[in-house]
Protein backbone atom coordinates (compact mmCIF):
# COMPACT_ATOMS: atom_id res chain seq x y z
CA UNK A 1 0.00 0.00 0.00
CA UNK A 2 1.72 3.55 -1.06
CA UNK A 3 1.87 6.13 1.70
CA UNK A 4 -1.07 8.68 2.10
CA UNK A 5 0.53 11.34 1.45
CA UNK A 6 2.67 10.33 -1.50
CA UNK A 7 -1.06 9.80 -3.21
CA UNK A 8 -3.19 12.68 -2.01
CA UNK A 9 0.26 14.29 -3.38
CA UNK A 10 0.07 13.02 -6.80
CA UNK A 11 -3.53 13.40 -7.05
CA UNK A 12 -3.07 17.46 -6.50
CA UNK A 13 -0.60 17.35 -9.08
CA UNK A 14 -2.65 15.27 -11.79
CA UNK A 15 -5.36 17.76 -11.36
CA UNK A 16 -2.96 20.82 -11.46
CA UNK A 17 -1.76 19.27 -14.38
CA UNK A 18 -5.35 18.89 -15.62
CA UNK A 19 -5.86 22.78 -15.37
CA UNK A 20 -2.18 23.51 -16.91
CA UNK A 21 -3.66 21.49 -20.16
CA UNK A 22 -6.89 23.46 -20.21
CA UNK A 23 -5.36 26.70 -20.25
CA UNK A 24 -2.50 25.93 -22.87
CA UNK A 25 -5.68 24.54 -24.52
CA UNK A 26 -7.06 27.71 -24.12
CA UNK A 27 -4.36 29.63 -25.49
CA UNK A 28 -3.98 27.54 -28.51
CA UNK A 29 -7.28 28.09 -29.42
CA UNK A 30 -7.19 31.81 -28.67
CA UNK A 31 -3.72 32.31 -31.05
CA UNK A 32 -5.33 30.50 -33.58
CA UNK A 33 -8.48 33.11 -33.52
CA UNK A 34 -6.05 35.45 -33.92
CA UNK A 35 -4.39 34.48 -36.65
CA UNK A 36 -7.38 32.59 -39.01
CA UNK A 37 -8.08 33.66 -42.15
CA UNK A 38 -11.16 31.94 -42.98
CA UNK A 39 -14.13 31.49 -40.58
CA UNK A 40 -13.42 27.39 -40.52
CA UNK A 41 -10.36 28.30 -38.44
CA UNK A 42 -12.54 30.92 -36.80
CA UNK A 43 -15.00 28.59 -35.91
CA UNK A 44 -12.23 25.43 -34.90
CA UNK A 45 -10.60 28.31 -32.43
CA UNK A 46 -13.84 29.12 -30.49
CA UNK A 47 -14.42 25.61 -30.58
CA UNK A 48 -10.83 24.75 -28.96
CA UNK A 49 -11.08 27.88 -26.50
CA UNK A 50 -15.12 26.67 -25.18
CA UNK A 51 -13.78 22.90 -25.04
CA UNK A 52 -10.84 24.01 -23.04
CA UNK A 53 -12.64 25.91 -20.78
CA UNK A 54 -15.08 23.56 -19.91
CA UNK A 55 -11.94 21.22 -19.17
CA UNK A 56 -10.46 23.59 -16.84
CA UNK A 57 -13.84 23.64 -14.96
CA UNK A 58 -15.33 20.07 -14.96
CA UNK A 59 -12.15 17.77 -15.18
CA UNK A 60 -10.42 18.78 -11.42
CA UNK A 61 -13.82 19.09 -9.41
CA UNK A 62 -14.82 15.15 -11.73
CA UNK A 63 -11.53 13.63 -10.42
CA UNK A 64 -11.75 15.06 -6.75
CA UNK A 65 -15.09 13.52 -6.77
CA UNK A 66 -14.12 10.52 -7.92
CA UNK A 67 -11.03 10.19 -4.79
CA UNK A 68 -13.39 11.46 -2.70
CA UNK A 69 -13.54 9.08 0.77
CA UNK A 70 -16.38 7.70 2.13
CA UNK A 71 -18.53 8.60 5.14
CA UNK A 72 -17.89 5.46 7.48
CA UNK A 73 -21.29 4.28 8.37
Amino acid sequence: MSDPDTTARNRYFLMTGARLCGAAGAVFGVLLLGRAQTLDLKILGAAIVVSALVVMALLPRALAQRWRTPPEP
